[in-house]
């Protein structure tokens, strides 16, 4: 089968723009009609709308219905976005040079700010240490960053819904002699079997794999995982005047001789530091990639696990309310990004402080717009959809 190979798309939904008062009563009542909201098309709904929704649906119509996020970033997902974006440019040009140029863009205060510093090391060594691993890949690349969108099917009637779709993007379609696979990237502080063994519960690449598969015609057979591990050292920061003294004097308390020749640490420079990461980064088990074949069965409980959600989001739309789930709240052993807001009754003055209003579906929004025949395909309403800024 010849797949063609073609340029990104994008697109952005303005379908629930910050229309919505407090969480008690996020969604509006149904309104009637076939559309699910009268006059304005069906939803665009993507993986992250119904993982969170899932988890909580308070959080989801906060950051879906609300348009709320953290005015200060978190920095595992940037850390992680920039990576993604790095294997992009790498996998598109194979240009390491501009690979080490996006990453000094995307940390210009590298020279003064210390997180900026820290993440500029990191980055730095890592895609170092993958152009190094992966110097000539056994797949040939079909599509990176690609756009699909699809109806959501109810599995039970083969009907589409008359309420939503369902948009994403892809990392990468490679080709590997006369199979496909998606290439899903992934990083993580903890590379281990307790980590690979879980990989087959992912949802979202299932959910892609699908609609690659139905919508873009593409016989996907499975996954490779892409893996890069986050190095935990730490660059040295020595020791000041004072810390020194005491430990001079504690080593002069030990030595029988009264005498030691204990010297001050001085502080790792960024050259040293930098090297002793690219060493870490020649470890093989700093990467890994596992490829995993989709079953058919694994299709069959995606799709009725995804139209199960719409129905539940149709029910929470009626009753004009969405509860929280407050295990989810310190689920990651840290608080959950709307925690303030919810901890705080959603008192105005604190959504004010710390949180900004942004489009549903920000991953959506990195190359050209939908055009009218994609649409129409999709059966959505095109003043849906922004223009990119």
């Amino acid at each position: 089968m010849e797949i063609q190979r073609d340029e990104n798309m994008v697109s952005v939904s303005d379908e629930c723009n910050n229309h919505l008062p407090k969480a008690d009563a996020l969604l509006p009542p149904e309104s009637g009609g076939n559309e699910g909201r009268a006059g304005r098309g069906k939803m665009i709904t993507t993986y992250s709308l119904w993982n969170l929704f899932r988890n909580c649906r308070r959080a989801c119509a906060l950051r879906y219905l609300q348009g709320l996020v953290p005015v200060e970033p978190d920095n595992n997902l940037s850390f992680g976005s920039l990576i993604h974006e790095c294997l992009a440019l790498w996998h598109g040009e194979r240009n390491l040079e501009k690979v080490l140029e996006h990453i000094n863009r995307a940390y210009p205060n590298a020279a003064q700010d210390e997180e900026q510093k820290k993440s500029w090391h990191l980055a730095t060594a890592m895609m170092k240490g993958y152009v190094a691993r992966y110097p000539q890949e056994d797949f040939q690349v079909v599509a990176l960053n690609k756009l699909f969108g699809g109806k959501i099917i109810n599995p039970a009637t083969g009907y589409s819904s008359h309420s939503f779709v369902l948009a994403g993007k892809v990392n990468g379609i490679v080709q590997i002699g006369n199979e496909y696979f998606l290439l899903e990237h992934k990083t993580t502080s903890q590379l281990d079997s307790a980590y690979t063994e879980k990989l087959w519960t992912d949802f979202q690449v299932i959910l892609y794999a699908w609609y690659v598969r139905e919508v873009l015609g593409i016989p996907v057979a499975g996954i490779i995982y892409n893996i890069l591990a986050k190095a935990r050292l730490q660059q040295g920061k020595g020791e000041t005047e004072a810390e020194f003294e005491a430990r001079r004097a504690e080593l002069l308390a030990k030595s029988k001789t009264g005498k030691t020749t204990a010297q001050r640490k001085l502080p790792e420079s960024d050259e040293d530091f930098q090297q002793r990461l690219c060493t870490k980064y020649t470890e093989p088990e700093m990467f890994h990639r596992e490829k995993f074949y989709i079953p058919k069965s694994r299709y069959d409980v995606l799709k009725s696990e995804l139209w199960e959600l719409t129905q539940n989001f149709l029910i929470a739309r009626r009753r004009g309310y969405l509860y929280q789930n407050t295990a989810f709240c310190f689920h990651f052993q840290s608080p959950c990004a709307y925690y303030p807001v919810c901890s705080a009754d959603n008192a105005a003055a604190v959504i004010e402080n710390n949180y900004r209003t942004v489009d549903p579906h920000e991953e959506l929004k990195t190359a050209q717009d939908m055009d009218s025949a994609f649409l129409e395909k999709l059966g959505i309403f095109s003043g849906q959809l922004k223009k990119a800024a």
